[in-house]
């Protein structure tokens, strides 16, 4: 059975309980980790990761609560002897910024380094990523402040789906990635230039046709009335099941 695990749920100001937003879709042995933005080496083992197990990861956009852990989770691969293949999905703009910040690091004279795939996704609707034996993913660009994409997981051994919206304002293309999904993480930062409200994310899981709506990417310094209050505006909104991610949470799309 395919899970999510909420490694990361806050936004780019954290606290000690809430990292960066990142996600780990796991099935069988398959690992897809989307975004980097905090240390993996503390945060991975809490949620029974082993660090090598992950497969792929998809970048969504290069802003530093996304990215900034990348290069120290490419080091310590390295470090904890690697030697799989790890392949590397985003944006033009993303990946080519990624690779221009390891050149700084001088990875490429690193001795004995694990082989690395760069994987640069067109800015289309519906790009199909990847797919293996365990799940098929698809991206597409949304509404953010630099190049982004949010992503749509289909997990093939019980036909279930996850999206996640990333940042974004409320856009077409998320309605396209979460259609019909059983769950839809959509950030909830706040209405605003690239983020949404909480109540816009429930917009857009009812027009989807999602089945849960998850708020992740919030502000986690807000308080539990502010956070209460998110979920209430949800729920004016959509019928469906809401509720705040929360880190090591593990979501079970089915």
């Amino acid at each position: 059975m395919g899970e999510i695990v909420v490694l990361g749920s806050g936004a780019a100001l954290t606290d000690e309980n809430h990292k960066h937003t990142h996600l780990f879709f796991r099935e069988g042995k398959a690992g897809l980790l989307v975004d980097c933005g905090s240390d993996p080496v503390i945060h991975l083992p809490k949620a029974g990761i082993e660090i090598n197990s992950i497969t792929d990861i998809l970048f969504t956009h290069f802003h530093p609560d996304h990215i900034s852990g990348a290069p120290l989770l490419l080091m310590d691969m390295w470090l904890l002897g690697r030697t799989e293949p790890l392949h590397l999905y985003g944006l033009t703009h993303t990946l080519d910024c990624l690779e221009a910040l390891m050149d700084m690091y001088s990875w490429r004279k690193w001795p004995d380094f694990y082989p690395v795939h760069f994987h640069r996704l067109p800015e289309e609707p519906l790009t199909r990523m990847m797919e293996n034996d365990a799940f098929r993913v698809f991206t597409s660009p949304v509404k953010h402040m630099v190049p982004t994409v949010g992503v749509r997981v289909e997990f093939l051994a019980d036909s279930t789906v996850a999206a996640y919206s990333c940042d974004t304002e409320p856009c077409p293309q998320v309605v396209q990635l979460a259609a019909g999904a059983d769950v839809l993480l959509h950030e909830s930062f706040g209405e605003g230039v690239g983020h949404s409200s909480s109540a816009q994310a429930a917009e857009i899981a009812a027009e989807a046709g999602a089945k849960k709506l998850y708020l992740i990417h919030y502000d986690s310094l807000a308080g539990k009335e502010a956070q209460a209050a998110m979920i209430a505006d949800a729920e004016a909104v959509f019928s469906g099941e809401v509720s705040l991610a929360q880190d090591l949470m593990v979501i079970l799309p089915g």
